[in-house]
């Protein structure tokens, strides 16, 4: 999947500025889309956040098998790519203002970055008072809904589910993305 190849042309990413839009390394994005895309249909062994790949995603921040693992899988797909990531189970964590190229916030202007493919989106739970579940963008082309592949979720969009989906959500359901691939 991820070779050295591909390492490589994340770590020397390097972006600018083109009008608007900030431009993304296509080697590392592709191969972020790659890894995240060929995790979709990993199922929990018994619903109890535990199986072989749950728990290497897991792993990858340091925990085992039995906690809530959205933001684990966007580490590990990261990780395979040699790609910028906060080693953290913590979802909040993955949205420092620095990274934040979008927001649904009323509260935050955003510049005019359209999020892509490799971004990853949070959403805002009110009971938790927190964004409590993250993905990644797969396709923002649809004026009112996006595409993603995130982890732990099922076919209602559950923030506890029991695998990788790709996933179609209301963009509205998206309170921010931030960018990692640098």
């Amino acid at each position: 999947m991820a070779g050295k190849l591909a390492l490589a042309c994340c770590l020397l990413f390097t972006y600018g500025l083109f009008g608007d839009a900030l431009l993304i390394n296509q080697e590392c994005q592709k191969c972020v889309t790659e890894a995240y895309t060929a995790e979709i249909g990993v199922r929990e062994a018994t619903g109890k956040n535990d199986g072989e790949d749950v728990e290497k995603y897991l792993r990858s921040i340091g925990l085992g098998k039995g906690y809530a693992w959205c933001a684990a899988f966007v580490h590990w797909v990261l990780e395979q790519c040699g790609a910028a990531r906060v080693r953290s189970g913590w979802c909040p964590a993955w949205f420092p203002e620095d990274r934040v190229i979008w927001s649904n916030s009323t509260k935050q202007n955003q510049t005019n970055i359209i999020p892509a493919a490799g971004d990853v989106f949070g959403i805002y739970f009110s009971s938790k008072k927190r964004i409590a579940h993250v993905g990644f963008v797969h396709d923002w082309t649809n004026k009112d809904y996006v595409t993603t592949v995130e982890g732990n979720t099922n076919e209602a969009g559950s923030r506890e589910g029991d695998g990788v989906y790709k996933k179609r959500r209301l963009k509205r359901q998206i309170y921010k993305i931030s960018r990692w691939l640098d």
